[in-house]
């Protein structure tokens, strides 16, 4: 239980000790907000690097080499953990917006960073919501922000990690209305730290896989029609060789 406590009791000081930071952030977001996308990517980007440390954790990167460090991507990655997001979010190289659940509003100055860091909220029961949710994704690749999409819409349970649930098709919309190209994300073994014997946390080795950009105008029309099952398929892939 203590790394659980520990992670509770650093994320708590955290977030009061950054709130003359997040006025500083806002100072600089009405100068220069470039400039307050960097350095707010950067803050929580440690943060998430210390609770990495916290929890223990190992991680194994692979093919990191493709993902474009100069220009906006879609990032879809399987998702069977909270911590997904840990050490996912900690690498990425340029700015980019997660697409969370809208309940992540209720939660004072974690929601303000998340709103800092271009996040999306999404009402899953909505479905008109959810478009604009897609729509505002797309605007934010356009003008220079990644977005990560965990299109399985909620955390997968399923005994094996190949276990995965049917992949949303509208969350590849960004990449085909924008142009951008998808980066698919395979993620093993981060359900061990945390979900698999709540509420311990448990140090266990992470293995996270960049395939090679995808990018849906290059794909046969049968594959853009089923972009998420072409994807999923990709995923499932590296999540196998993972234990090969």
């Amino acid at each position: 239980m203590i790394r659980f406590f520990l992670i509770i009791f650093f994320l708590i000081c955290f977030l009061i000790v950054s709130i003359p930071i997040f006025l500083a952030e806002w100072l600089i977001g009405k100068w220069n907000p470039a400039a307050r996308d960097i350095s707010s990517l950067r803050i929580v980007q440690w943060a998430l690097k210390v609770i990495s440390w916290l929890a223990g954790i190992q991680l194994t990167v692979i093919g990191e080499e493709n993902v474009p460090k100069d220009t906006p991507v879609l990032y879809i990655g399987n998702h069977r953990s909270y911590f997904d997001i840990v050490v996912t979010y900690a690498r990425c190289p340029l700015p980019t917006g997660y697409v969370s659940k809208k309940e992540m509003l209720r939660i004072p100055l974690l929601s303000r960073w998340m709103k800092f860091l271009h996040c999306q909220f999404l009402d899953r029961k909505d479905v008109r919501a959810g478009l604009q949710t897609i729509l505002e994704c797309i605007n934010l690749v356009k003008s220079g922000v990644s977005i990560t999409i965990f299109p399985e819409g909620t955390r997968s349970r399923g005994k094996s990690e190949l276990d995965m649930l049917p992949f949303h098709e509208g969350s590849f919309k960004v990449a085909s209305k924008s142009g951008c190209p998808i980066i698919p994300m395979a993620i093993s073994g981060s359900s061990a730290i945390f979900e698999d014997h709540v509420p311990y946390v448990r140090r266990g080795h992470v293995t996270l896989e960049y395939g090679a950009p995808i990018y849906p105008s290059e794909l046969s029309r049968e594959d853009q029609k089923a972009l998420g099952k072409y994807v999923s398929t990709r995923i499932a892939q590296m999540l196998a060789s993972h234990t090969a």
